[in-house]
């Protein structure tokens, strides 16, 4: 089996990710963050979902990027916001670089595997404005990749997949229904509590809860209220 690294977040789409690699034959190699998020509840799902799907190994890494704060996500005086999704607006919950880190933090490992996969869950469709979850980021991102390491040099053809970043949520919940996925096990709250039930108001509960309704899926989120 060919083997692939899978970020993987704890939340709808990472899992429907990671059931897309174990579909296509992928050994699966998870790597989670812990990286001062408020909402790290996602990580206990992480873990839930990497066993239920069948995961090789899963790793939860350790970095600090609330060090540096600038989001509602890693800073505690940055309210959440509960006003639902803004056109052409970049919203407070985007975490400056968080996808750059993450990316560089599986191309080490994949090339200490062997591996020329990296799958990841960004979506340009059904999503909050964050500049890296575009294709023009991981497009430019897989060209640096290559040239950056010993195995892209050696001749390598690291590739990065986005499979659900021309998906709406609908369609993603669609297809990660058909391949068994159990949302009940995930956590997308950006404000879940330490249960991981969802605030039900937040930028992630709404894509969330408008993502089941379209794809005539019952939702499965447990909310604190």
């Amino acid at each position: 089996m060919k083997k692939a690294v899978i970020l993987l977040s704890g939340g709808l789409d990472s899992a429907t990710c990671l059931a897309i690699a174990k579909s296509q034959g992928y050994e699966a190699y998870c790597l989670s963050f812990d990286y001062g998020q408020r909402h790290n509840a996602e990580l206990a799902a992480a873990a839930r979902v990497a066993k239920t799907l069948g995961a090789a190994e899963h790793r939860v890494v350790k970095i600090d990027l609330a060090a540096f704060g600038g989001s509602a996500l890693t800073d505690a005086n940055i309210p959440v916001p509960t006003d639902g999704v803004q056109g052409n607006v970049i919203p407070v919950t985007y975490v400056p670089a968080r996808n750059t880190v993450m990316l560089s933090y599986a191309l080490a490992w994949s090339e200490v595997l062997g591996a020329d996969d990296i799958f990841i869950g960004v979506n340009a469709v059904d999503y909050s404005g964050y500049p890296d979850c575009r294709p023009e980021f991981i497009s430019a991102y897989q060209v640096m990749a290559r040239l950056a390491t010993k195995a892209g040099v050696e001749g390598a053809s690291l590739h990065i997949h986005t499979p659900l970043i021309f998906l709406s949520k609908g369609q993603i919940i669609q297809k990660g229904t058909a391949l068994g996925v159990d949302y009940g096990q995930t956590v997308t709250c950006y404000k879940a509590d330490s249960e991981g039930r969802a605030c039900g108001e937040c930028d992630a509960c709404r894509l969330r809860r408008a993502g089941f309704e379209a794809a005539g899926v019952t939702d499965p989120t447990r909310y604190a209220r």
